[in-house]
């Protein structure tokens, strides 16, 4: 193997092995000069945050400034500005990496040594003004680009120059008059709103130390455990690696922000013992690219998605994270329906005969996951915040590594940190550069635009509002990873969603006559033929005609005095969480479905079947969000809440068995009808009378579907 030398900008000799690029990742080497000063540049990035967030105090525009520089520091050494088969362009690439990533720490200096002068000049630029704020921006384009593609980089350019410039081209309700460019480089640099504002200090804070704490955790031991683990309890059951698969899936997004690598985790494991179970490859496949991708929705992570929607809701983490269980353990279930209807289809009788029991796991590895999770879970309910739980998380998972195989000494301890801030590089860049997009949509208003588009479009329907979402989401998602594609349609969208479900929750009060005497004041002034009516029960018509007769500009103090803070925080966070859950199908939706790409090759199976086959797997992914629109599923009563929830079990098993025309046996086209209208009627919102028929008639339904199975069974034997 042969070096080759080169003159950085600093004069020094720079060598570059044959291996410097990791051909699975599309990554420099870690073996590689590049990559070996990443290794201890992120260690030392994970210091620093480690000690800001936990003990340290600076100031929030510096350190998310810093975070960026530090991070596009690390994307420059490990993500090279173009892949070269020959020596010398390699060179040129890592020259021009140096000297980005130089140019990305540079902006903390220039924060550092021009903030104080540049408030001092009521924010006049000069000409290093000039170069410093439109660098950031140049260079939150290109680190996107090289992380995620084009799309980003795109949509980046498109919201700058909407601003600036061709804004005030466009007609109707879409023109911007538009803002020079000094004023929009100053909000991208110094607004709460642009690329160091709010997301960038939940990048910093929140989701580093979490990520971070997954790495510490997974070195720690618990990533074979949770596999070990995931056997022993589903091991044996008839079809049980797919159980496997949804298990260890599940436990693994507990740690893992990330449902590719949740995939390649895991699936590496699960997708061979599927296949030798008798499940098909695209079936195995499918099954893990959707378990991976519910990591996403399974606290305490949830791939970032809690940390922003607690920015964008002013919601606690802890509360996204407490009322986020109960729907994720219902994705699980419905992608567990689908392994044993496949299970049973197959006729299989094979298990994994080597599933080791589930004492011996427990004792061999159980105390490296549940004692790091545990202490985090305790410090978050006891009132700490995330950051400084996660902190002490870490400590406790080194401390665990003792009792286990997997021993963190100095070494392991460096790894993990190395490990974390090579993983926080994607999420780090797009969360901060996405700010740029978040910046001009608030500024140009055109997520009220957006949000009366969806109205108009949907006609007040919510039903309708949810699928033109479904399918936005999708789009965004063809080229956004799940963060960003939440992001921007949550800006655009949630104002609408969440108002269409507080009129939803406005009709309910009004039906029932509950109609306080302030609103009663409102609703006369806006509507004086109205009176009659007002305080008596009537029908459901009737008060969506008494709210459409209300100008939309009354609304609001009707809705502050009919409904409680406590709905109206429930309708907020069920708009942002049927966004971000919408968000997710992109993982295992064709054309673009990377999770499902991922599985497939794991499987040696065709990507674009696959991808089909786990879009079909996903379909509480969609079915979910439906209770978040028209139930109190998330309003954090935990007796309504479990209510839903069994209800629920029962009416996703009986959709699944309808959608495949299997329960314990086969389910006639005549009768799948007949199953799928049950499996609607158990899920009817807010009708346990409704619920409790439909119930019955399931279990009547899976008796005699067992009854029959077992004769038609009988008779093939005989």
């Amino acid at each position: 193997m042969t070096e080759s030398k080169i003159s950085t900008s600093t004069g020094a000799a720079v060598p570059v092995s044959d291996a410097e690029m990791d051909a699975t990742a599309g990554l420099r080497s870690s073996d590689s000069f590049a990559g070996k000063i990443a290794f201890w540049f992120g260690i030392a990035l994970a210091v620093l945050h480690i000690w800001v967030n936990t003990f340290g105090t600076i100031s929030e525009l510096w350190m998310a400034v810093l975070h960026f520089g530090g991070f596009g520091m690390l994307c420059t050494l490990l993500y090279p500005a173009w892949h070269s088969r020959t020596p010398t362009g390699r060179r040129i690439a890592l020259t021009l990496d140096i000297v980005l990533g130089l140019a990305a720490l540079s902006l903390f200096a220039y924060l550092v040594l021009g903030e104080p002068t540049f408030y001092a000049r009521n924010g006049s630029f000069v000409w290093y003004d000039w170069i410093f704020t439109a660098m950031a921006v140049l260079l939150g384009i290109e680190f996107t680009r090289r992380t995620t593609g084009l799309i980003i980089p795109i949509l980046i350019i498109l919201a700058f120059t909407y601003v600036t410039t061709w804004g005030s081209w466009l007609p109707g309700m879409l023109t911007f008059s538009g803002l020079g460019f000094e004023t929009m480089l100053f909000r991208s640099f110094y607004s709460d709103d642009g690329m160091f504002g709010q997301i960038a200090q939940i990048s910093f804070s929140f989701v580093f130390m979490f990520i971070l704490f997954g790495a510490f955790l997974v070195r720690s031991g618990a990533g074979d455990f949770i596999i070990d683990f995931a056997r022993a309890v589903a091991g044996k059951m008839i079809g049980g690696p797919g159980f496997v698969a949804v298990i260890g899936s599940a436990l693994m997004g507990t740690i893992s922000g990330s449902a590719v690598a949740n995939t390649v985790s895991t699936g590496v494991i699960t997708i061979p013992l599927m296949k030798r179970a008798g499940f098909p490859a695209k079936f195995a496949a499918g099954v893990e690219a959707t378990a991976s991708t519910g990591g996403m929705l399974m606290p305490p992570i949830m791939g970032a998605g809690a940390f922003v929607m607690a920015s964008y809701t002013q919601i606690s983490y802890l509360t996204i994270a407490a009322v986020s269980l109960l729907p994720a353990l219902l994705y699980f279930f419905g992608v567990a329906c689908f392994v044993r209807v496949e299970a049973k289809k197959q006729n299989m009788r094979t298990t994994d005969e080597d599933a080791p029991p589930v004492l011996e796991v427990l004792k061999k590895g159980g105390i490296s996951f549940f004692v790091p999770i545990g202490l985090l879970v305790y410090m978050l309910v006891d009132g700490f915040t995330p950051t400084y739980a996660a902190g002490y998380a870490i400590l406790a998972a080194i401390a665990a590594s003792w009792f286990g195989p997997s021993r963190m000494g100095p070494r392991a301890v460096l790894e993990a940190m190395a490990t974390g801030a090579k993983n926080m590089v994607l999420t780090a860049v797009l969360l901060v550069s996405i700010g740029i997009v978040v910046n001009a949509v608030t500024i140009t208003g055109i997520g009220n635009t957006f949000s009366l588009m969806i109205n108009e479009w949907s006609g007040g329907n919510m039903l309708i509002a949810l699928v033109l979402i479904a399918l936005a989401s999708l789009v965004l998602g063809m080229g956004l990873p799940v963060t960003a594609s939440y992001i921007v349609l949550a800006t655009l969208s949630a104002p609408a969603l969440a108002d269409m479900i507080v009129q939803s929750q406005l009709v309910t009060q009004f039906a029932a006559g509950n109609i306080p005497d302030m609103a009663k004041a409102v609703i006369m002034l806006a509507a004086p033929d109205q009176m009659a009516s007002l305080g008596q029960p009537m029908s459901e018509d009737a008060a969506r005609s008494l709210l459409a007769a209300i100008p939309p500009e009354m609304i609001g103090p009707i809705k502050d005095a009919t409904l409680t803070p406590a709905i109206l925080t429930t309708a907020l966070l069920s708009a942002h969480m049927i966004i971000y859950w919408l968000s997710l199908d992109s993982n295992v939706t064709p054309p673009v479905c990377l999770t499902a790409f991922a599985a497939a090759a794991i499987a040696k199976s065709p990507p674009m079947a696959t991808g089909f086959t786990a879009w079909k797997l996903a379909k509480t992914l969609y079915i979910v969000p439906v209770l978040f629109a028209y139930t109190p599923f998330l309003s954090g009563d935990y007796i309504v809440a479990l209510e839903i929830f069994g209800f629920a079990l029962i009416g996703i098993y009986a959709l699944i068995g309808a959608m495949e025309g299997y329960l314990e046996g086969p389910v006639a086209w005549p009768l799948r009808i007949v199953l799928f209208a049950i499996g609607v009627t158990i899920l009817w919102p807010n009708d346990w009378t409704v619920n409790l028929i439909g119930t019955a008639l399931f279990l009547a339904f899976f008796a005699w579907n067992l009854r029959s199975d077992r004769r038609m069974r009988a008779a093939a034997t005989a």
